[in-house]
C-alpha cells in the first residue's frame, strides 16, 4: 500500500528537517534564506531529471544535484524568490506524484 504524500501543510509530518536546516544556517554553511518547502523543489527538480533523462544519460542526475548543493551554500549570492504557497506546493507535489498516490487533503485551517 502506498505511503501518502507528505504535506507542506503539515507541520507533524516535517519531521527533522527544520531542526537540521537550522543547525545548518548556524554553522554557516547553508544559506539563511533557505526554507523547508526548498527541500520540496529540490526533490521535483531531481526527480524531472532522472525521469527525463532515463537510461540515456544515466549520470546526468549527478551534475543537476551538485549544481542544486552549491546553490544552497553560504555566502548566498543574491536574494532568491519567495517560496511557492504551501497549498500551491502540495497541489504541484500531487500533480508529480503517480496517479494512484493517495495523499491526505491540506489542512484547511492552516
Amino acid at each position: 500500500m502506498p505511503r501518502p504524500a507528505p504535506s507542506p501543510t503539515d507541520p507533524g509530518r516535517a519531521g527533522r528537517h527544520p531542526e537540521l536546516i537550522n543547525r545548518a544556517k548556524a554553522t554557516g554553511r547553508l544559506r539563511e534564506d533557505f526554507d523547508p518547502s526548498d527541500l520540496v523543489l529540490i526533490h521535483m527538480a531531481y526527480a524531472g531529471v532522472v525521469n527525463a533523462t532515463g537510461d540515456a544519460a544515466l549520470d546526468a542526475w549527478r551534475r543537476v544535484v551538485a549544481m542544486l548543493i552549491q546553490s544552497c551554500e553560504a555566502p548566498a549570492r543574491g536574494p532568491l524568490p519567495s517560496s511557492p504557497e504551501h497549498d500551491a506546493l502540495y497541489k504541484a507535489m500531487l500533480r508529480a506524484s503517480p496517479a494512484d498516490a493517495t495523499a491526505p487533503a491540506p489542512d484547511e485551517s492552516a
